[in-house]
Order: structure tokens, then C-alpha cells, then sequence
């Protein structure tokens, strides 16, 4: 069984995948054997159905399809609003997004979504989608997550990572539906946290436009911001040897990396730590950082 990584920005860091793809792809020894990317996630700066974290990625889609196609790669559209009404479904650019994305290939392309609002109208009107059910869902009680997991619109279904370690309740679960569970690896949220679905609220509200004050973090690390130091410190991160000894061998193989509201910089640091051998680390972020189209800071 190998791991199946989704990984973040798909406007957000068109560049750096760019760079990073032809290596994946070149130099597949350069990566453990044991993992793959199952797809790239995020959406546009401004987008009406967007959530979950604010997108500022604002490179062409038909240049984001084509890197897509030409590594024959999934790109799942963060449409994860949680407050759609039927009045935002005929929302030009977001419905352009999907007539572009609609085909892949032989690759299928899929919706990160909370609505059912939404859910039923891309159903309906761009039927060639698989469907992710958001975190921002907050899923934190075991059976609101095996429920999810039981609804057939969905593929994939992303808990909150206070489920991450909950092996006990996990491995009660049958075949089809651990193949549907998508863990969510390195959150640096505070374990504790009782204002997540507030936060994420937040940003729906923002993505329709609505004027309202920033959502404020009581987070003891809200000031210094996402570290992945911090992360790593999380009780639920799921390391590359929890992926590996642990998930792995329980018949869980999909694993969603956050990041899409940092910085490229980052974002390599996780592409090195998840799926790059130790011994070629270092060459992979020269071949990156050498590459003088990338702003990584």
C-alpha cells in the first residue's frame, strides 16, 4: 500500500510546483517509493465559494490545467464556504472554474466542499466531479465521522485532526470506509482549540464579501504565526514513520498536507519532509531554490 499525499496550492503555488514537478517526475529516486501525489488542492484569490483559509493564488487556470494534465495530477477546487445560499450558486467565475476543470485527462479532478447547498448543484450541472468533504466541517465526534464516511457523495472525508490518533475508534472501521479517510498531517492549530469552526466561519463570511472584523486567534502561538516546528509538536502530527509504521499498515493511505495561506518556502520544507529521502534533501532545495523564476519568501 503506498501513501497518497494531497498537497496544498494549486493557484497559490503554481510556480513552485513547477519547479518541483519535472524532479518528482525525473528523479523519482530522489523520493520514497512509498508515497505519491494524490492530488493538488486551493482555488483563486477572491473566490466566492473559497474557504477554509483565504486564497491568494492568482496565476492563469489554463496554465494550473496544464501543469495538471501534463503530470497527469488531480486538482481539487477548494469550494469549502460554509454559508452558500442558492443566490451564490450562478456565480460567473467560480461556475467558469468548473466548465475549465471539468476533464483531466483520464485523471479526474474533484471539489473540497462543506455546502450540501453547493454540493447538489455541482452534482447536478458538472457531473465528471468526485467530491472531498472539508475539514472546516470540524468532524471531531467519532460518529459524526463514520456517518460522513457512510454518505456516498463523498470519496474522501478529511476529520479534524483531533481524530488523528484515535487508532482505537479507527480501526473499527471497514475496507471502503478507510480508504475514504483523508487525515489531515500537520496542523499547528492548538489541540484544544474551541473557536476552529468560528475561524473558518470567518472566512467564508470574507469570501462572499461580507464586511467583517478578522476572526481573533487565542492561540498562545497565534502571534508568531504557523511554524512547522510548532506542528511537529501538535499531539495529532502524523509524521513520515507514523505514516509509514502506523497508518500504513492499518489500511489508511490518504494524508492532506495544510499550507495554502503560507509561503513557498514552507511549502518545500513539507514537500522535503513528507516525500523526499533525507539524503537528497539538500539537492532538492538547491534544484529549487537555484531556480531563478521562484519568489520563495
Amino acid at each position: 500500500m503506498k501513501a497518497y499525499y494531497h498537497l496544498p496550492g494549486l493557484f497559490e503555488f503554481y510556480e513552485l510546483y513547477k519547479a518541483f514537478l519535472p524532479l518528482f517526475r525525473e528523479h523519482r529516486e530522489y523520493f520514497y517509493d512509498w508515497c505519491e501525489i494524490g492530488s493538488i488542492y486551493g482555488a483563486p484569490a477572491d473566490c466566492l465559494w473559497g474557504g477554509g483559509r483565504v486564497g491568494f493564488g492568482d496565476e492563469q487556470a489554463v496554465d494550473v490545467i496544464k501543469l495538471m494534465k501534463e503530470y497527469d495530477i488531480s486538482a481539487r477546487l477548494t469550494f469549502s464556504n460554509s454559508l452558500i445560499q442558492p443566490e451564490h450558486l450562478h456565480d460567473k467565475r467560480c461556475n467558469r472554474l468548473l466548465e475549465l476543470f471539468d476533464t483531466n485527462g483520464d485523471t479526474k479532478n474533484g471539489v473540497i466542499i462543506y455546502s450540501d447547498i453547493l454540493l447538489d448543484y455541482i452534482k447536478e450541472n458538472y457531473p465528471n466531479y468526485y467530491f472531498v468533504s472539508s475539514t472546516t466541517k470540524v468532524l471531531t465526534d467519532f460518529e459524526d465521522l463514520r456517518d460522513e464516511l457512510n454518505r456516498e457523495e463523498f470519496k474522501y472525508v478529511v476529520p479534524d485532526f483531533r481524530l488523528n490518533k484515535a487508532l482505537d475508534k479507527l480501526n473499527t472501521l471497514s475496507r471502503d470506509q478507510k480508504d475514504k479517510v483523508e487525515f489531515l498531517c500537520n496542523e499547528c492549530c492548538s489541540f484544544g482549540c474551541a473557536d476552529r469552526k468560528a475561524c473558518y466561519e470567518n472566512v467564508s463570511r470574507k469570501s462572499l464579501g461580507e464586511d467583517c472584523a478578522d476572526h481573533i486567534c487565542k492561540s498562545p502561538q497565534a502571534s508568531v504565526g504557523y511554524r512547522f516546528s510548532d506542528a511537529m509538536a501538535n499531539p495529532a502530527f502524523i509524521s513520515t514513520e507514523d505514516t509509514q509504521n502506523i497508518y500504513l499498515p492499518a489500511g489508511f493511505s490518504n494524508f492532506k498536507i495544510e499550507g495554502r495561506s503560507l509561503g513557498s518556502a514552507i511549502v518545500l520544507e513539507f514537500l522535503l519532509y513528507y516525500m523526499t529521502k533525507p539524503e537528497y534533501q539538500l539537492r532538492v532545495r538547491e534544484e529549487i531554490y537555484l531556480d531563478s523564476s521562484l519568489d520563495l519568501f
